[in-house]
């Protein structure tokens, strides 16, 4: 597992209930700003085995992107029972949620 890797595993693994991070502050913590992509696959890939709460992080604009309707389902339940408002359906506050760096 590269150091990047290992980074993002522990940003994630660190985020709190009831807030949110987007794929790019993950990828600006974890040390390389422009890898938001590798974040995404980093989460798909390393989620179940490493226990990530991956519905903790959201893109730039605080929307949840997940295209599979059970995956966009889960994520949006998750949130809420943390006490994370939903907007219009797939946006969370990043003003109110976001953790602050």
């Amino acid at each position: 597992m590269t150091p990047f890797t290992e980074k993002v595993i522990h940003i994630i693994k660190n985020i709190p209930q009831g807030k949110v991070m987007t794929y790019g502050q993950v990828a600006r913590l974890a040390g390389s700003p422009r890898a938001a992509r590798q974040v995404v696959r980093i989460l798909h890939s390393m989620s179940n085995n490493h226990h990530l709460p991956w519905h903790r992080v959201v893109n730039v604009k605080g929307e949840i992107v997940i295209k599979r309707e059970d995956g966009f389902q889960e994520q949006k339940l998750n949130l809420e029972a943390e006490g994370v408002e939903i907007e219009n359906s797939n946006k969370v506050n990043l003003e109110t949620y976001q953790v602050k760096e």
